[in-house]
């Protein structure tokens, strides 16, 4: 009787003629080609922890996963200008999303919060500084925001302007300078400084290591924070589901939660007066 069987020397070719026609299906070819669903957000480093939270809502509901890239606003907007990818921006003052729209890099924007510029001092107020012109008495070790790439640092020299205060008299005092907001409120934590300037959703995040020292709303200078859809965005009806969770009564609940304030800010007649 003839042998039947295939040589074993046949079978490789088989197999691996096998294995190709299989990894050529198309449903293996469709897997292949669709694009994943996963966002890039550039988003202020003093809105991380609602950013962070945000970020869980929308991937627990969506089949979606999101990268975040936390920095100062300037070096966020020169990386969307530069790298022309990604597909949200959050800063921590809608200026900065301003100059991405004059450069014709906005789809769609949304209010989502607000921050007010307050002064943080260490645990108890040892030094009793009461208002701006106290952080200029002698001795005092005092932060701030570098303008060139920290949005709350931008706006504490009109905010010095407002009280009577050249910044030819501020600058000298400064025993340090950051990057971001959040690296003042360490400084405050690891006991370096005396007062700094931050957020007043920043000073909330720290209380355990300093005290707030309110500036008057009429003397001071309100950042209003948008969310941003980019129009370097690989998916942006994705990118737009997000921003409108960030600006939904979920993403609200989320704000305040971390102590942002998703209403215009209003006078507190309890500030301290300049």
């Amino acid at each position: 009787m003839a042998n039947c069987s295939i040589p074993r020397t046949a079978l490789l070719p088989l197999l691996l003629a096998a294995v190709a026609v299989m990894g050529c299906s198309p449903s293996a070819s469709r897997k292949e080609e669709a694009p994943a669903r996963r966002l890039l957000l550039f988003c202020g480093a003093g809105l991380r922890p609602a950013a962070a939270e945000l970020i869980e809502a929308f991937c627990a509901e969506q089949d979606a996963s999101v990268d975040s890239d936390y920095a100062g606003q300037e070096v966020l907007l020169s990386k969307i200008r530069l790298a022309k990818e990604g597909d949200l921006f959050m800063p921590g003052e809608s200026r900065y999303v301003d100059l991405a729209a004059e450069q014709n890099l906005i789809l769609s924007r949304r209010t989502v919060c607000y921050f007010i510029p307050t002064i943080l001092v260490q645990k108890g107020n040892p030094k009793r500084i009461a208002r701006l012109a106290d952080l200029l008495a002698p001795g005092i070790r005092l932060g701030l925001g570098d303008a060139r790439s920290c949005a709350v640092g931008r706006l504490c020299p009109g905010i010095f302007e407002k009280h009577g205060i050249r910044w030819e008299e501020v600058e000298p005092k400064l025993a340090f300078q950051s990057a971001t907001v959040n690296e003042l409120a360490m400084q405050i934590q690891a006991g370096s400084l005396d007062a700094v300037i931050v957020w007043d959703a920043t000073a909330k995040q720290y209380a355990r290591h300093g005290d707030p020292v309110p500036i008057p709303l009429s003397q001071n200078t309100i950042s209003t924070v948008d969310i941003a859809v980019l129009k370097s965005s690989a998916h942006p009806t994705l990118a737009k589901a997000f921003l409108e969770l960030a600006a939904s009564d979920v993403g609200r609940r989320i704000f305040q939660k971390h102590g942002y304030q998703v209403d215009p800010p209003q006078e507190d007649r309890g500030a301290a007066t300049p």
